[in-house]
């Protein structure tokens, strides 16, 4: 090996990584201390330069092709967890540094959404069979961010407490016309439509759409659901209250303000919003090349700075802020054991190379909300200041009367 030991001698500072290449060679980095030891093995020795060049894309890729290779009882969380808690040291190399700075320069083009894309980038990773998502998610098939009372809750409880939390932020009354902004399965739409309001539903994946309308109607409440498929821009009408749950993340960081715009135009008088998304606590950045080129094409975590900018500028109230900041961690955590024991399955049904590239992909995610600078924030927006009440104790009172419903 030539190039990637300068990296890895940077890099590697807590734990140690051994590396064995094409030909059988053995070079060990790190100290072995605070952190889990991980070998891994090269197929070949183009492997080796590859990863000097872009190591966040390429080990994922090898890994899907069989390429890279663990050993010793490795696998891909302890090499992802090595990964994550020495990743300030592979910011350090010039090399990476100079890679950083020439896709920093691409991100308004990589997070281009214009109406079209958006769709088709959803659908690249909504739109896989139903029966995929059912074998790892909770039973409403919920995939965003749930809500834990205590860590060891249950998913399904923290999904429960999750679908309630929002539904006490918005404050409903029965007949209330409620507009939700990227459906799902439908889980929110159903919780909220069961408490006596009238859900308008968009969503742009397919797959999704249908599913979501058999559960609708199997909870009894399909007449007081619209469910349509239909970008945000797109979505016209006045509403008493607007929720929007993990579809921020795929507005990209052009259209902010056609988001929050919209927003703004749905809501009627006295009416305001519920914002349910990942944020960084870091300033503004980029996308993974990983994620972005097989997970969430076009999708991009802003940083809280340029949420409240957009806000500003399009001149909506921000009434509350609430920062969830292990919440994901927990519920990723859930999903990944899950996706772990149903893995069979999963090949069976999708094959080899994406239950690889979906291992790789929820092992990334949970670290970076333990390790990273993720985390998840909700916003209540109105364009009045009264227009949510001013005091928050209304949020709990809410919760413990809907929690007595149940």
């Amino acid at each position: 090996m030539r190039f990637l030991p300068h990296l890895l001698k940077r890099f590697i500072e807590k734990g140690r990584l051994v590396v064995i290449d094409a030909g059988g060679s053995y070079q060990s980095f790190g100290t072995g201390r605070d952190g889990p030891e991980v070998t891994i093995r090269f197929a070949d020795a183009k492997l080796e330069r590859e990863l000097f060049f872009n190591p966040e894309l390429v080990a994922a890729e090898a890994y899907m092709d069989g390429r890279l290779t663990f050993e010793g009882g490795s696998g891909v969380y302890d090499f992802l967890y090595l990964f994550s808690i020495n990743r300030k040291g592979l910011g350090s190399h010039p090399v990476q540094q100079g890679l950083r700075r020439a896709w920093r320069g691409l991100r308004r083009w990589h997070q281009s959404n214009p109406l079209g894309r958006a769709a088709s980038n959803a659908q690249s990773h909504y739109d896989h069979p139903p029966d995929f998502y059912r074998l790892w998610l909770d039973s409403r098939m919920i995939y965003s961010c749930a809500y834990f009372p205590t860590p060891d809750a249950s998913l399904e409880e923290a999904q429960e407490a999750k679908l309630r939390h929002i539904a006490a932020k918005l404050k409903l009354e029965p007949g209330m016309k409620v507009a939700e902004i990227g459906s799902g399965w439908g889980a929110l739409a159903i919780y909220l439509a069961e408490r006596g309001v009238h859900v308008t539903a968009i969503n742009v994946a397919t797959e999704q759409l249908a599913e979501s309308r058999k559960r609708a109607e199997a909870a009894g409440v399909a007449d007081r659901i619209t469910f349509f498929e239909r970008d945000y821009r797109e979505l016209t009408g006045s509403f008493d209250r607007v929720v929007s749950v993990g579809m921020m993340e795929h507005v990209g960081v052009n259209h902010f303000d056609e988001y929050f715009a919209t927003v703004k135009r749905l809501l009627g008088p006295g009416g305001f919003a519920m914002i349910h998304a990942i944020g960084r606590m870091s300033p503004p950045g980029t996308t993974a090349p990983f994620i972005r080129k097989y997970i969430f094409p076009g999708g991009y975590v802003p940083a809280m700075s340029e949420v409240f900018s957009s806000l500003e500028r399009v001149g909506l109230w921000a009434a509350d802020c609430e920062i969830l900041r292990l919440h994901y961690y927990w519920t990723i955590r859930n999903w990944r054991l899950n996706f772990e024991a149903k893995r069979p399955e999963v090949v069976a049904m999708m094959g080899e190379r994406f239950a690889r590239m979906w291992e790789f992909y929820l092992v990334a995610v949970e670290l970076g909300f333990l390790h990273g600078s993720n985390m998840v924030y909700q916003l209540l927006l109105a364009n009045e200041r009264d227009a949510v009440p001013v005091i928050r104790d209304y949020i709990v009172d809410e919760e413990r009367a809907l929690a007595k419903l149940a």
